[in-house]
Formats: structure tokens, C-alpha cells, sequence
């Protein structure tokens, strides 16, 4: 019994996954289930003149249609965060309409839904629905929407800024330091837009009963809760008493099912207005145009370097997309998870950072896998590699030079960011060194000198980084524009036969929670695995959680389920001592069972909670059963960190670039199941290798998507990539019982700026210092030949 921490346990969930037993929303089959389609705008920039319903109604199985001008066009979906302007004005927060009324404002947004027996005859009417157009110019890029004459996406404000924000120490100290640096390194580029992709897309399904008056919506989202407060208090103002979240399983996030969507309220509004369920499931078409994207920054940076290659300072200006709506995170990505972590691993003394974030005729974007870490970890480990090339210096040296020294949290401080941050606990020097050796650093360079010499060109990119997970306090989160607490909820019940229940706000999309989760309790139980089951995704079931994303499930979750297992084991103690006729203080709890120390008198776990729901024999005052929740709400961000090393070899001819080796060495505080953990690096490096060399949303001018289906949106595939070499250190966070930090997001953080450092150390000896990501063959040839 016991003894499950740190051990490589193959996940409980997966054996249904493997029969094909899962339950996904779309298997869900309710009586008289009705299905939906939606009719989408083929412009990025419209007025709508007209809407035609008249053949569509006529067409076989069409139970209602519904367009902006029922009363569901005066709803609309909320934003969860508040990033006011610089100069104090208000954030700009443009209403998100259910469905379309007078203006279309980004390519595929929804005009009119059409709700018939059966899909085919709900697409086949959706056909028949005539929409008048009148198209509009559109800009997508960031740093043209904010171009005097640039096309307004939103007339109620004089130019696109939703708003613009900025951190650090005073520009003009920044920009005095860098006049005086002994060379400063330039960058300028664009964190392309991402689509998520996840294997299940979007599905919901709307039930509401009449008897009851009551509502449950069944989606594929990653935090139920969150849902439920959304829909019920922001935008449809149903009591939440009346409103069910069923979410089962997932089929991947990557925060993509985050985010309140605009079709979740919809249908929950048609279920009522029809009488009957309404289900939808995005097709893949859709979900290109629909789900929320990632990334879509254009940056201009310096970062000034002294003769010995010490930063002195660092100055960004950045324009971050919003798209034309703002959807339920967005605007804290680009802002306190992005602009937070610009002190990355180094002692930079002086960091100035400006956002300005406009509206374009996009979807809307908001948090993809590392949400603002990836954008932040990119441009450092890019500029500062680019730094060292410039100054002839190795990639390694430099980095050694600019480490925050090793500080435990414990008896050395956190460490004090300029960027507001206290760093929790960090080794920054150890996890490189490791995967240095790991890799053979110094006999790769002389393999990369001989391959030279043969004209063949092969390259080596390092990446150090660090990010912030498990978000902040509430009460710190609120004073920074959240409009929810960041908190989680563990209810643990003991049945009277000694298993257990628990009870997770922690919403599982692909994490492995129903392993992890049992197994440190099972652990600090001393019970079997086999005794504990996890529970989660129904807003019924589980006492208010905040759901799955920012790798907080672990650190956030777990905390509140080891606070609820502490009470159990407290309230057990004293059953146990009434039992033994002993003293609480003379007991001690280890495999399973409470000892009276120095003895071997004992009393099982099961003998305790069996006695708990039958106390006959049983301490006067206390009360009966053995079943507590806890909330954890975090002291501070935790802090991973780690290094990631790519090498690469190119194609003189062609520019193809060939991922030969990766190795990644990631510090994720103390490890609860290893191989779980290497399969999220596993996941998260393949996503971020995507980035660099494969993946990209392009509109036209005209707002146009062009890369809408995966014949022209490339995705890795399992021959993109090496077997990935995985490591770790270990620097436990001091702040949570615990000791965990996130590893959720870590691979996809770490991996792309080193695969793009090792494809210009390939190309750096024919002068190439920078590439614009994805590294296509033709951008790479295209650079070599420039």
C-alpha cells in the first residue's frame, strides 16, 4: 500500500480510450435530439443587408431557424479580463453577439443557426438560407490595424486599440542604457498566428426541461464552472441553480476549450425557444475559422549587451492581435502572462515593455499551449542567441554570464523580477549543464565543424527558459483585471468501507488526472490505487472549481485535494484515538493504519471510516462521517524552467531542415509519475516544433483565410520528429505542500526558439542571423541565397 509518488504508473483512463469506450460529447444521444447548423459569413468585413429564411424554412425536417434579429441577437458572450489603457481610459470591450445582426466582423462568423432532425437536413437548409451582403474593407495584421487609415473593425471608437499596456522599469532609463551599451542586438518579427487543433473538435449539446425549468448543456470544455458562471451571469442572466455543465471527455484543449463560446449560450438559449436538445459539432472547417487562435504578435526589439556580454537592457514594442472580438482570456496574454516573464532566467537590470493590442477582421485569439510564455521565451532566447552571435560569443558562454544565481526559496529568497514577479525557485545553471553533457556539446562541435567542411550544414540552438503556471492569488489576479478567482476546490469522501471519492474542480482533457490524482492520495492514504476514484466535469457533482489550463492542476488542484486529505487524516486521528484508548499525540499514521507509537497496537483506515459512518463506538462530540472539500487559492505563480537543445541539419539545395536530435531537460519541482510527465514534454515540444518550422494561420488582405483546411496548414507528424531525449532536475516549489510546479506547457515553450537557433547556427557561417518562423524550405533557401 502506498508508495505511488514518483512511480511511472501507466494511466487508468486510457484503458477505455483503447476499447473505444470513451464518451465524448458527440457520442451523447439524448430523446428527441434535434441537430444544428450554422449559416457562416463568407466576408471578413460586412454589412448584412438581408437574411432570407423563407426556402430554408420549407426544407424537409427544419424544426426553427434563428438569425440576430430574434431575441437571441441582444445576447452576447463576456470577456473575463480587464487590461484598462496606459493613460487610465477603459478597456475597450465591443459586444460579442450570439449571432450577427448588422455587421459580419470577421470571416465565418455566424449570421443565423438552422435546427432540423438531422444534421444532413439542417446543412441542407442552413444552404438554402440567402444572406445580402455588402463587403467592407478588412485589415488582419496587428501593426496595420493600428495605421491612421486602416479599416475601423468596431465605428464606436476612433481607431482599433481594445488597449495598450505596458511593464518594466521607466523606457527612458532603458533607452538611456542602451544609447550607452557596447552593442545592442535588433530583432524584428512576427509570433505567427496558431490554429489549436485538437483531435475532438468543438460539440455541444443544449437539453432544457420543462418541469423543472432547469437547463444542462453538455461541451467539450476545459472548466465546467467557469462555463456555468459565464453563460449564467454574463450572458443570458440564467440563475445558476438552474444551469447544468456536463463536460466528459475531452480530446485535447491546448486551450483552445478554455473560452466561453458564443455557441455554448446559443444553443442553450434554442433548447428553451424549441423544446427539445440541440446538439452541434464543429467539422474541421469550422473549427479553422472559429476556434480561438494563438500567438499573432509583431514584435520590434533591443537588448543592449556590455563588452563582456552582460545585458544591461532590454526595450520591446509590441502589437498583439486580438481579432475582432475579445474573447474570455485574451486580454491577459500579451500582458501578465506574456509580459511578466521578459526577465526570463537572466539578471537583465533594466526591462521596458509596451503592448498595444488591437481589434482586427480575424477570430478572435486568446490562450494557445504556454498563452503569452511561449511569445516571451521566444524572443529572449532568440535575441540573446542572436546577441552572441553577433559578438562572436558561444551560445552557452553568454547564457552562463546573464544567470539569476541558484536561490532554493526556502533559505535563499525568491527571486525579484523588474518585471513584477517573485520567482518561486530556480537552477537555472544545473538544467543547462545536464542537457549539455546529455547532448555532448562540445564533441557536436567538432562534428559541426567536419560537416562543414564537407558542405554539409548542421546546427545546434539552445533555449533556457522559464514560465510562470498555477496562476496567482485571487485577490493579486483581481487587482490585475481578472473577473474570476483563480482558485481550486478537492472534495475527498471516504465511503464507509474505506475507498474514496474525490471530488475535482481540475477538469482532465489528456493530463492523466485519474492516474496522478489517485495516486498521491492512494499515497498519502496508505490505501491501494485501486480504492481512490476521481471525479470531475459536472458542475452537479463538484463544489465550484476554475477547470484545467495554465498547467494549475497539479499545483492548484492537488493542493486543494491534499488540504481536504489532511482534515480526513486529523478527524481520523481522533476516531483512531477514541478507538485505541490512546492520546492523539501518541499516534502515528503510516501504511494505511494510525499506531499507538512504541507499540503494536494499531487501527486500519478502513476500521476508522467504517466507524465514522457507524458510530456506535464513537468520540462524544464529534460528528459522524468522514467527507470534507477544501479550496487552495496559490501564494504565487510556480515557476518551471529548464533547457532545450535542437540539432539540425539542412538541405543546401532545397532549405529542408531535418530535426535530427532533441533534448530536453525540464525542472518541474517534484515529480509525481515520470512518464506522465515526459509524455506532456513529449506533446508540448512536438507543438512548439510545429511552430517553428511548419504551422501557420495566413489571411489575405482582404481577410481572406488561406490556410483553412490541412492541405495548406501543415501539422508535424511523427516523422517531423527525433525520439525526444528527456531529463530532468529537480528544484521543489516552496509554496505548495506539494512541492510540484506545471509541465503541462513546458515543451512547447523551450522548443521553439531552439529549433529556430539551430537552424541559423547551421546557416550562421554564410551570414544568416535571423529567420522569420515557420522555416519552410523556402524561407531557409531563400535566406541562404540572400
Amino acid at each position: 500500500m502506498g508508495n505511488f509518488i514518483g512511480k511511472a504508473v501507466k494511466r487508468r483512463e486510457d484503458a477505455r480510450f483503447l476499447k473505444g469506450a470513451g464518451t465524448y460529447t458527440d457520442d451523447i444521444k439524448l430523446p428527441k435530439m434535434t441537430q444544428s447548423a450554422f449559416v457562416r459569413s463568407p466576408y471578413a468585413h460586412a454589412k448584412i443587408l438581408s437574411i432570407d429564411i423563407t426556402e430554408a424554412e420549407k426544407a424537409d425536417g427544419v424544426v426553427a431557424i434563428f438569425t440576430g434579429k430574434d431575441p437571441c441577437g441582444d445576447y452576447g458572450v463576456p470577456c473575463g479580463w480587464q487590461v484598462d489603457f496606459k493613460n487610465g481610459e477603459t478597456m475597450r470591450e465591443p459586444k460579442h453577439p450570439l449571432l450577427a445582426k448588422d455587421k459580419v466582423k470577421h470571416l465565418g462568423e455566424a449570421v443565423a443557426i438552422v435546427i432540423a432532425e438531422t444534421l444532413e437536413q439542417a446543412r441542407d437548409a442552413a444552404e438554402l438560407v440567402e444572406v445580402d451582403y455588402e463587403e467592407l474593407p478588412a485589415v488582419t495584421n496587428p501593426l496595420k490595424a493600428m495605421e491612421k487609415d486602416a479599416p475601423l473593425v468596431h465605428d464606436e471608437w476612433e481607431d482599433n486599440a481594445a488597449f495598450d499596456w505596458c511593464i518594466g522599469n521607466d523606457r527612458a532609463e532603458v533607452e538611456a542604457a542602451l544609447e550607452k551599451a557596447h552593442h545592442v542586438t535588433v530583432m524584428e518579427y512576427r509570433n505567427q498566428r496558431l490554429a489549436p487543433n485538437a483531435m475532438e473538435p468543438r460539440s455541444y449539446i443544449a437539453d432544457y426541461d420543462v418541469n423543472g425549468d432547469r437547463y444542462t448543456l453538455y461541451t467539450s470544455t476545459q472548466n465546467p464552472h467557469l462555463i456555468r458562471l459565464l453563460l449564467c451571469a454574463f450572458a443570458l442572466g440564467i440563475p445558476e441553480h438552474k444551469v447544468r455543465i456536463v463536460s466528459r471527455d475531452v480530446g485535447g484543449g491546448f486551450g483552445s476549450k478554455i473560452y466561453h463560446y458564443t455557441e455554448e449560450a446559443l444553443l442553450t438559449w434554442a433548447s428553451k425557444e424549441i423544446g427539445r436538445p440541440v446538439k452541434w459539432t464543429s467539422d474541421r472547417s469550422e473549427a479553422f475559422l472559429t476556434d480561438a487562435h494563438g500567438r499573432d504578435h509583431v514584435v520590434k526589439s533591443k537588448m543592449g549587451f556590455d563588452k563582456d556580454g552582460k545585458i544591461v537592457a532590454h526595450l520591446t514594442d509590441e502589437y498583439c492581435g486580438m481579432g475582432a472580438y475579445l474573447s474570455t482570456f485574451a486580454p491577459a496574454v500579451p500582458t501578465y502572462l506574456h509580459g511578466t516573464l521578459f526577465q526570463g532566467v537572466y539578471t537583465t537590470p533594466l526591462i521596458h515593455l509596451n503592448v498595444t493590442a488591437p481589434f482586427t477582421h480575424t477570430v478572435p485569439v486568446d490562450a494557445y499551449r504556454g498563452a503569452g510564455r511561449p511569445e516571451a521565451t521566444y524572443l529572449l532566447e532568440r535575441i540573446i542567441s542572436k546577441g552572441a552571435q553577433e559578438m562572436g560569443m558561444d551560445p552557452v558562454e553568454i547564457r552562463l554570464k546573464n544567470f539569476i544565481p541558484p536561490f532554493d526559496g526556502v533559505e535563499q529568497e525568491g527571486y525579484q523580477t523588474q518585471v513584477a514577479l517573485q520567482y518561486d525557485s530556480g537552477n537555472y545553471e544545473r538544467a543547462l549543464k545536464k542537457a549539455l553533457d546529455k547532448l555532448g556539446y562540445e564533441d557536436f562541435r567538432k562534428e559541426q565543424k567536419k560537416a562543414r567542411e564537407e558542405g554539409r550544414l548542421l546546427g545546434v540552438g539552445i533555449s533556457t527558459y522559464i514560465e510562470g503556471c498555477g496562476i496567482a492569488p485571487s485577490a493579486v489576479v483581481g487587482a490585475l483585471g481578472a473577473r474570476a478567482g483563480l482558485y481550486e476546490v478537492g472534495q475527498v469522501r471516504v465511503q464507509p468501507t474505506g475507498k474514496v471519492s474525490v471530488f475535482t474542480g481540475s477538469h482532465s482533457h489528456g493530463q492523466g488526472h485519474e492516474t496522478v490524482f489517485a495516486q498521491f492520495v492512494a499515497d498519502k492514504l496508505g490505501i491501494d490505487m485501486a480504492d481512490v476514484e476521481i471525479e470531475h466535469g459536472d458542475t452537479d457533482q463538484v463544489a465550484f472549481g476554475m477547470g484545467t489550463y495554465g498547467s494549475r492542476s497539479l499545483s492548484v488542484g492537488g493542493s486543494a485535494i491534499i488540504k481536504s486529505i489532511d482534515k480526513i487524516l486529523e478527524k481520523g486521528a481522533k476516531i483512531a484515538a477514541h478507538k485505541l484508548e490512546a492520546a492523539e499525540d501518541d499516534l502515528e499514521y503510516a501504511n494505511g493504519k494510525w499506531t499507538v507509537k512504541g507499540t503494536e497496537k494499531s487501527v486500519s483506515f478502513g476500521d476508522v471510516a467504517l466507524t465514522a459512518y457507524v458510530p456506535h463506538n464513537y468520540p462524544e462530540g464529534l460528528e459522524p462521517g468522514l467527507d470534507f472539500s477544501s479550496f487552495y487559492d496559490p501564494g504565487n505563480f510556480t515557476y518551471p524552467f529548464g533547457t532545450h537543445i535542437a540539432v539540425v541539419e539542412v538541405d543546401k539545395d532545397t532549405g529542408k531542415v531535418e530535426l535530427q536530435r532533441f533534448v530536453a531537460v525540464d525542472d518541474v519541482g517534484n515529480i509525481m509519475n515520470p512518464m506522465i510527465v515526459d509524455g506532456q514534454i513529449h506533446g508540448g515540444v512536438a507543438q512548439g516544433v510545429g511552430q517553428a518550422l511548419l504551422e501557420e494561420v495566413v489571411y489575405d488582405e482582404g481577410g481572406q483565410m488561406i490556410t483553412g483546411s490541412y492541405m495548406d496548414y501543415a501539422m508535424p507528424r511523427a516523422d517531423d520528429l527525433p525520439m525526444i531525449e528527456t531529463d530532468n532536475t529537480v528544484t521543489p516549489c516552496p509554496h505548495n505542500p506539494l512541492g510540484v510546479k506545471g509541465a503541462g506547457e513546458a515543451g512547447a515553450i523551450g522548443s521553439t526558439p531552439a529549433v529556430v537557433n539551430a537552424v541559423v547556427d547551421a546557416l550562421a557561417h554564410l551570414g544568416v542571423t535571423d529567420i522569420q518562423m515557420p522555416l519552410k524550405p523556402q524561407t531557409v533557401w531563400k535566406a541562404m541565397q540572400n
